[in-house]
């Protein structure tokens, strides 16, 4: 039985079609475990603007102060996370909504206040609560969100997440859904890639914005065990692939 982790945006709609959730079900009868972590950075962003609250982006991440983290917790939790566990249920899936405060799921630090406020950066995460679940039959949908020591909530990027995720239940393969096909060069869609190429394409800064922490963490999930990675628009495409450089002695 393997296991395959999946991040999807905030827009249900854009993400979860007819294709999406018939891969899952191909999947499941494979005997795959199947782990869904969700972002929400569209619906947060209408409501940081309806409640005039300013946006602010920085190297791909959302500049987090107190309030605008109370904002994500609304929309991720009391928005974005039910609506997805719905459609999942409305699909015939058992699935479940989990987050930090669920037995210390994702544990975090703050990564840099005075640069991004109350993003996180994860220093642990406790499977417990995913191994339960799946040994229940259930498709965990987890919330990027993080708590510290002293359980202050923290804003964790959901690409960074899911590596994390995927790399601590030892998952076979990881796929980054984003609205892109994949990562392109010189105008055209890579169908694969190595850790070594992606890591060059960030230095000519051919790799730019939000794609640099997803595909930084993506390194870090291959270098510690999960096998391949797929940035890709739709799990049902394999868009382009990422595995670890292999060396040859």
């Amino acid at each position: 039985m393997g296991r395959i982790v999946v991040k999807i945006g905030g827009v249900a709609s854009d993400n979860l079609t007819k294709k999406f959730f018939e891969q899952i079900k191909h999947w499941r009868s494979q005997g795959q475990e199947i782990i869904i972590i969700h972002g929400g950075g569209y619906y947060i962003t209408e409501m940081m603007e309806r409640l005039n609250i300013p946006v602010a982006i920085q190297d791909g991440l959302r500049i987090t102060t107190p309030q605008a983290l109370k904002v994500t917790q609304m929309v991720l939790l009391g928005q974005v996370q039910p609506a997805i566990t719905t459609l999942f249920k409305q699909h015939d899936f058992a699935a479940i909504g989990l987050n930090a405060s669920c037995d210390n799921l994702i544990q975090g630090k703050v990564l840099d206040e005075e640069k991004f406020g109350l993003v996180g950066k994860i220093t642990a995460i406790n499977a417990g609560p995913i191994e339960n679940m799946l040994y229940k039959n259930y498709i965990p949908i987890i919330a990027p969100l993080g708590m510290t020591v002293t359980d202050q909530w923290l804003n964790i990027n959901a690409d960074v997440a899911a590596c994390k995720i995927a790399e601590t239940i030892g998952a076979d393969a990881l796929y980054l859904l984003t609205d892109v096909p994949g990562v392109k060069k010189a105008g055209a869609w890579l169908k694969e890639l190595s850790s070594v190429e992606v890591e060059k394409l960030i230095s000519e800064k051919v790799i730019t914005g939000g794609m640099i922490p997803k595909l930084t963490s993506a390194i870090q999930a291959l270098n510690n065990g999960v096998s391949e990675i797929h940035i890709t628009d739709g799990i049902e495409r394999p868009g382009t692939v990422i595995k670890k450089e292999e060396t040859f002695v």
